[in-house]
């Protein structure tokens, strides 16, 4: 679901007698919208019951969790907040306030037993989730979200300056909840709290309330164009979605304030971008009816020449599995096509994927020399490069549920008297079924940089130099996993410099420790007479903060590369050109 708002409307003031008036209307009639909404929404689902038993869930006991996103780099600059129509009670199980966009992240789920905090908006919310008793609107909820009256109210329980939050530069994040009983305990999550919780619980979630959870719940919002990152929908709408489906694309919604138009959709030749001779992984998901030991699926991928097999993927009946190989890729620059099979019923996410193998090498900055000038210039902001420090996924272990049962085979026996009697000579016969529980692995990478001067910057003290000397750089990575097998370790590490706006040259450092605990350095500087790990400062630069930036990447998962971004500082006071002076020689 996206929606657009025009912000010429939104940044319209009403009088408060009009607000007063709107609110009174909203009594008897729909709610005021004081905004254009321009909508590339849609939603699915279908028919659901209340259930019984000790799960079951109320229909209309729903809310929505409400981000304020920063565009530009989709960071949230607030807390999320909780509105729901419906008092909850004191004791309701919840994972916290996390917002999809943390938990696509990394952020792990976590169960808190009291404390739930929520909004009730004095103007009543639509209808969000589908259910048997009546069909949500599309075009009601976005009315509703794009409302100049509930905007303010937002701002208000965010804390977060309205003005600003309607200047184009922030979005809100939508992510519909639902408030259901489950195993006898009232539980509130979205839709990828759902999903998380499902995976720990080896399916048993989607087993009990599946249409709900896994169906009309994520289907309540999607989006129809990409927005923040995230993909517009294009599976199946009627039906329950696989635990990967939901966390990645689904139980989402977007209101922007920009006439602008919506991102648009990310047109690409290629899947991956690798580097030269490094080791990643490539990963395909498959889905469709269920893999167990008796009907198991293999993936077989075709890299160059080599074929990789992987067997023995199970998953339960409406779910999915995520696959993967760990490969290194050629030593030079090129475009491969990979290849992906499966046999043994189900399907591939994708048949083909395509990976560029791009070499970042050879872009090293020119060598300054001392009569270099730029009289212009200006220090630029140091750059905030995406970066994605952590990755969880899990892999289906199916086992066997014995559920032994009697077949009886009653045969009668004559005594040759005109008698006899029945005996039963039947056996026990499992009927037994899979059971499948979810393994969750993690992997998390961190970083450490370090700028000193070069020890032959004859007058720098501590991290104090002036300009026109070197410096030399160490950054330190350590990936931490539970599943070593399905990890890289960091291998690729590029810094940039502020004299070149953080753009244009770069240096690709050397890995001089390998590992999950690695060490990167400046390679030998061919302009250093001593063949120094060194970076020449220009003797132009001004007196402050000298601060390269570096990009830590190339630590791969089967979710994808982990990366992380880092800058450490030295402080310019002078030049080169302080240490120089003109003396007559002595007789």
């Amino acid at each position: 679901m996206l929606f657009a708002v025009s912000r010429r409307l939104c940044m319209k003031r009403i009088l408060s007698i009009f607000l007063i008036l709107a609110l009174l209307l909203s009594l008897w009639s729909p709610l005021a919208v004081h905004a254009e909404g321009e909508g590339n929404i849609d939603h699915g689902g279908g028919g659901v019951g209340d259930g019984t038993g000790e799960s079951y869930w109320n229909t209309g006991n729903e809310g929505v969790r409400i981000t304020v996103i920063r565009a530009r780099d989709r960071v949230a600059v607030t807390a999320p907040v909780d509105f729901t129509n419906v008092t909850q009670p004191g004791n309701i199980v919840h994972f916290g306030k996390v917002s999809k966009m943390q938990y696509n992240s990394g952020a792990a789920l976590s169960v808190k037993m009291n404390g739930y905090a929520y909004s009730n908006p004095a103007i009543a919310m639509p209808r969000i989730i589908s259910s048997s008793t009546g069909q949500a609107s599309i075009e009601e909820i976005k009315r509703y979200f794009c409302s100049e009256y509930i905007l303010m109210r937002i701002a208000e329980v965010t804390g977060f300056n309205y003005d600003i939050l309607i200047n184009g530069d922030y979005k809100l994040l939508l992510e519909p909840i639902v408030y259901l009983r489950f195993q006898g305990i009232d539980m509130a999550m979205t839709a990828t709290e759902a999903a998380l919780y499902d995976q720990q619980l080896g399916g048993g979630l989607r087993n009990t309330m599946g249409s709900l959870t896994h169906k009309n719940l994520p289907l309540a919002m999607f989006l129809e164009v990409p927005d923040l990152g995230y993909p517009a929908w294009s599976g199946s709408r009627t039906s329950s979605a696989a635990n990967e489906d939901i966390i990645s694309s689904l139980g989402i919604g977007i209101v922007r304030f920009s006439e602008a138009p919506p991102d648009p959709p990310e047109v690409t030749t290629y899947d991956y971008e690798y580097r030269p001779n490094t080791e990643v992984i490539t990963s395909v998901t498959v889905r469709g009816g269920q893999a167990d030991p008796d009907h198991p699926v293999t993936v077989r991928f075709t890299i160059g020449s080599q074929t990789y097999t992987v067997s023995g993927v199970y998953y339960p009946e409406g779910d999915s599995q995520l696959v993967w190989v760990r490969w290194r890729t050629p030593s030079t620059p090129q475009t491969m096509t990979i290849g992906v099979s499966v046999s043994g019923g189900g399907s591939a996410s994708q048949g083909n994927i395509t990976a560029r193998i791009v070499d970042l090498s050879g872009n090293d900055p020119p060598n300054p020399v001392a009569d270099d000038r730029n009289d212009g210039y200006v220090r630029p902001a140091v750059p905030n490069k995406a970066q994605l420090t952590s990755a969880s996924w899990g892999i289906w272990r199916p086992w066997w549920y014995a559920y032994w049962v009697w077949h009886s085979n009653w045969n009668w026996y004559s005594d040759g008297n005109g008698g006899g009697f029945w005996v039963d000579n039947g056996e026990w016969v499992d009927e037994g079924w899979w059971e499948f529980d979810w393994n969750a692995y993690q992997a998390s990478l961190s970083a450490f940089m370090s700028i000193v001067p070069d020890t032959k910057s004859p007058t720098a003290s501590g991290k104090n130099m002036k300009s026109g000397y070197g410096v030399n750089q160490t950054t330190t990575a350590n990936v931490s996993t539970n599943q070593s097998s399905a990890v890289t370790e960091a291998q690729t590490a590029l810094t940039y410099f502020p004299e070149f706006q953080y753009a244009t040259y770069w240096r690709l450092l050397e890995r001089t420790q390998t590992g999950y605990s690695s060490k990167f350095e400046f390679t030998a500087n061919k302009h250093s007479t001593y063949k120094r790990r060194t970076h020449f400062t220009p003797v132009y630069f001004p007196d402050g903060a000298y601060t390269p930036y570096t990009w830590l990447a190339d630590c791969w998962t089967p979710t994808g590369m982990l990366s992380i971004n880092h800058s450490d500082s030295v402080t310019i006071h002078g030049s080169l050109w302080d240490d120089w002076h003109i003396a007559p020689v002595k007789p």
